[in-house]
């Protein structure tokens, strides 16, 4: 009974928000605000899948700037968990297939976020070139899972360089983001427990180049990786209680 009502809540829910969600953004259509609005609405969801989401932030956190965020990517429940943390003027960049999504990818495409062909090295490469200019001549900052693929609770895979050649390019810093795991969430559950969201300080990449991005890679994922460790740990103590 619990799993139906949730899958009953949470359909209700999608096709209300990518409905009026496009009708709302036809009025400043891919205008960057609306991914944080739309993040932190969709976040709210957590409640009713019985999540008890909490977000912490490195002190500073909204005061960065442009920058290029890089979160874990664990499964679908990323939409109603770490979506919550997506700072004011922050688009994503997702798979270019995303837009054949009935009524997410009109949402996700409209919104302002940036779609790369990943299918075709060449077009991906160019977009990392677009990621670049957007940031320098909006003022925007990019997510991005560095993953490239859901984890789905194989721990937090190696990661693919284009975030860090997109942060240096544009001479902004990296900002890692943390989700406790999700795997254990159950639809049929009533209390899936607690879930922490932990936006880490910035790495800077001044003097970085082209030639230092494996190490910007690994530096960042080595700091994910211990943060991810202790998150879960956390979350899965005070689950308990």
């Amino acid at each position: 009974m619990i799993f139906l009502l949730r899958v009953v809540a949470v359909a209700i829910f999608a096709i209300a928000m990518f409905v009026f969600g496009c009708g709302y953004c036809l009025f400043s259509p891919r205008n960057p605000k609306h991914v944080h609005t739309f993040g932190r609405l969709f976040s709210k969801m957590s409640r009713i899948l019985g999540i008890k989401l909490e977000f912490r932030y490195a002190e500073g956190a909204e005061d960065v700037g442009a920058s290029v965020y890089v979160a874990n990517h664990q499964n679908n429940f990323d939409l109603f968990t770490v979506s919550g943390a997506i700072m004011p003027r922050t688009v994503t960049v997702g798979k270019k297939s995303l837009v054949w999504l009935p009524l997410f990818g009109q949402l996700y495409w409209i919104t302002g976020n940036i779609l790369i062909d990943r299918a075709n090295r060449t077009k991906a490469v160019g977009t990392i070139g677009q990621v670049v200019d957007k940031i320098k001549q909006l003022q925007v900052s990019v997510w991005m899972f560095p993953e490239g693929t859901r984890s789905r609770g194989r721990g937090l895979l190696p990661f693919k360089t284009g975030a860090f050649h997109a942060a240096i390019g544009a001479g902004v810093p990296v900002v890692p983001i943390v989700c406790s795991s999700t795997e254990n969430v159950k639809l049929n559950r009533w209390d899936n427990g607690v879930v922490i969201v932990e936006v880490l300080p910035p790495v800077p990449t001044q003097g970085y180049t082209k030639e230092d991005v494996r190490d910007l890679s690994n530096q960042c994922r080595s700091l994910m990786e211990a943060k991810l460790v202790e998150l879960n740990a956390e979350a899965a103590e005070r689950s308990k209680k």
